[in-house]
């Protein structure tokens, strides 16, 4: 452990702070009013560099500074040995020593002073010289990442301010000290999004930091996205983006991008003048080493979230080996104060606290996982936690709580896709794996994840029995997503799935299968066929039976499909549809129904209905999540609306706006009778 001092302000660091004007702002004026301010953030936001920049500009007048260095917890008394030193060469107490400790308690002055750039070794005189050295006459005091020594600075600020009244006194740490009187400055990532069309923050500090280090560095325009994609990977860290900058000189960008996306611990720079930033693995170890046993082990358990995870979640993966399940909130709690986990909801909302990890917090908890020999156990138990929570969110969207399903499905998104993702290599977490991506049908199918769900069981069928029950169901779920962008597999799949259905006696399954069918007859534009199939499932898929599209979206269909060639018969598909008892609790399901009443009035040349219908139906999905129905029904108003003849353009209602209160005057253009518009795609 080393404890450096130095009198008079710090100097600047050598490369300029990018994007953290604002923050300075803030901190000088919280300077300026204010005795003690804190600047708290994770590893690697900058603070130190902050407070320097600020300390310059606020001091007007003497200042000290001491910064902590090193690994592991701080002896006992080191900080405040190492306050008396510094205020003893400032001068108060000319040529005054410290006693030896085992630690290296080093100053380096920047006005003169005896002995000043000296190491001093003795033992640590604590409160004997602290209350002689105090200064009478205004004074700032920088306590540099106090982290090692927080409970001893706590405590050391407390005094110095209480004994003088004269002491300013700023803290970098990556927690707040708790003190009354404290004004906390909370660092955030710098941000990676551009705006108003100049760079963002992020990657103008990488453009900086790369030039620094490769002089002959110059980005093409089409550089910038990849640079923004690299800064996204690092979070808006601006210890990891420098580090990352520092690689231009091995590796080409895409190259760059494509390892942050990966990993990121392995980002280093061997020239970094302080050693824990040397790389991005010893900036977060260093905050590991400062942590007890019980937050060391629910740190590497909760590694394995690859997304945001709840309090309750946490408790079921991390309890365990000595940690026990009441354990554990606390343990998040410290956590999220030391800046390692990063609350997602309000901790004193009404909704349950949600936390997310940094990738590269996450990652190093990994390796100790790893190491430790728990990763299996903790894949597991993400894997069993995915299982339970898309069968919850498909009774829920069976039960027509949607909105409560589909919020489910999207805040364990990232989860499912690791567990799916770590199951290719698990033989055993197949099945699991499975049935997790079929309950979620409505997540893929339905909220525009169709290529992902796709690819998910594309990769998962060739591990499990093909003739099982969830084999079939798969086959079909596949063929069903990939309808639009691979037919021909699609059509292959479904031939596979439907002697199995059939054998099984599996009617929801086979009227799925019929479904899946009529959409690919649709993408053919073979609306005969199409009609044909979509019958079939409307009239095998049995009366509330989960687990895929209802027979009413299959009576929708039909009624689009027959617009073409039988609209007296269309209209009745599309008010059967629309009247069916469990049409009213599946809000997807009624919004397909609406929109095949508003398209069959389309295609009969009932212009003004077909644009009032659709566009109530949009206004009515106000608060709820928009499904791809949503986007047809919009499609479907800009159609109308395109056929109108010297009239001007009718606004089209968005989710969360009324609907129109009269219809555009406008003549339909209805299309050729065999021909489809694009909006169905959206539906079924």
């Amino acid at each position: 452990m080393h404890v450096w001092t130095s009198v008079g302000a710090p100097e600047l660091p050598p490369a300029p702070l990018v994007g953290r004007s604002r923050d300075i702002t803030r901190l000088t004026g919280l300077l300026t009013r204010h005795r003690l301010v804190t600047v708290t953030g994770t590893a690697g936001l900058g603070k130190s560099r902050l407070a320097a920049t600020a300390m310059i500009r606020t001091a007007g007048g003497p200042a000290v500074t001491v910064r902590v260095q090193g690994s592991g917890p701080a002896a006992p008394g080191t900080l405040t040995a190492a306050v008396v030193q510094a205020l003893a060469l400032r001068g108060h107490i000319p040529g005054a020593q410290t006693a030896s400790t085992g630690q290296s308690v080093s100053g380096c002055r920047r006005t003169p002073a005896p002995a000043a750039s000296q190491a001093v070794t003795g033992r640590p005189a604590a409160s004997r010289d602290l209350t002689t050295v105090l200064p009478a006459s205004p004074l700032l005091l920088l306590l540099d990442d106090v982290d090692p020594a927080h409970a001893e600075c706590t405590g050391l600020v407390q005094r110095l301010l209480m004994a003088a009244p004269a002491l300013r006194v700023l803290v970098t740490s990556r927690r707040p000290l708790g003190l009354g009187d404290e004004r906390v400055l909370r660092l955030a990532p710098l941000r990676t999004e551009p705006r108003d069309g100049a760079p963002a923050p992020a990657v103008r500090l990488f453009l900086d930091r790369a030039r620094r280090a490769a002089p002959e560095f110059a980005p093409a325009d089409g550089d910038l996205p990849v640079i923004g994609a690299i800064c996204g990977h690092l979070e808006g860290n601006p210890l990891a983006i420098e580090l990352a900058a520092a690689q231009v000189a091995h590796h080409p960008l895409r190259r760059l991008a494509a390892l942050t996306a990966r990993r990121q611990c392995w980002l280093s720079d061997a020239e970094a003048p302080l050693r824990r930033h040397r790389s991005l693995r010893a900036a977060v170890g260093a905050d590991y080493v400062l942590c007890d046993r019980d937050l060391r082990m629910v740190w590497g358990r909760a590694g394995v979230f690859a997304g945001s995870f709840a309090e309750s979640t946490a408790v079921f993966l991390c309890a365990g080996g000595g940690v026990t399940p009441d354990q554990v909130p606390s343990c998040l709690a410290r956590l999220a104060v030391a800046g390692i986990l990063t609350p997602v909801t309000d901790p004193g909302g009404v909704v349950p606290v949600r936390y997310r990890m940094t990738r590269a917090a996450r990652e190093f908890g990994t390796e100790r996982l790893r190491e430790a020999g728990e990763y299996p156990v903790a894949a597991e138990r993400r894997a069993l936690h995915c299982r339970r929570v898309a069968a919850v969110a498909a009774d829920l969207w069976h039960a027509g709580s949607q909105h409560q399903a589909v919020q489910l499905a999207r805040d364990e998104h990232a989860d499912v896709t690791a567990a799916v993702r770590h199951a290719l290599t698990e033989p055993g977490q197949t099945e699991t794996a499975l049935e997790t991506v079929l309950d979620l049908w409505f997540w893929w199918g339905v909220y525009d994840h169709a290529e992902e769900g796709g690819d998910h069981l594309l990769r998962l069928l060739p591990l499990c029995d093909p003739g099982g029950p969830l084999a079939v169901r798969a086959l079909w779920l596949t063929a069903w997503l990939r309808a639009g962008t691979h037919p021909r597999q699609a059509g292959d799949l479904l031939a596979r799935a439907w002697p199995a259905a059939v054998r099984a006696g599996d009617d929801a399954t086979a009227g799925r299968i019929a479904h899946a069918q009529g959409v690919l007859a649709l993408h053919r534009h073979d609306l005969r066929a199409a009609a044909a199939h979509f019958e079939d499932a409307a009239r095998i898929i049995p009366p509330g039976a989960p687990g895929g599209p209802s027979a009413s979206v299959a009576l929708s269909a039909l009624a689009i499909a027959r617009a073409g060639f039988a609209p007296h018969a269309a209209r009745r598909s599309a008010h059967q549809a629309l009247t069916r008892p469990e049409t009213r609790d599946d809000a997807w399901a009624c919004a397909v129904a609406r929109y095949a009443r508003a398209f069959v009035d389309h295609r009969q040349g009932r212009t003004a209905r077909a644009w009032r219908r659709a566009g109530r139906a949009l206004a009515d999905l106000d608060g709820q999540p928009p499904p791809l129905g949503a986007a047809a029904l919009r499609r479907l108003l800009a159609d109308l609306e395109t056929g109108a003849r010297d009239t001007p353009r009718a606004p089209v209602p968005r989710p969360g706006g009324t609907a129109p209160e009269r219809p555009p005057n406008a003549v339909d253009m209805p299309r050729p009778a065999e021909e489809m518009p694009a909006s169905y795609r959206h539906m079924m």
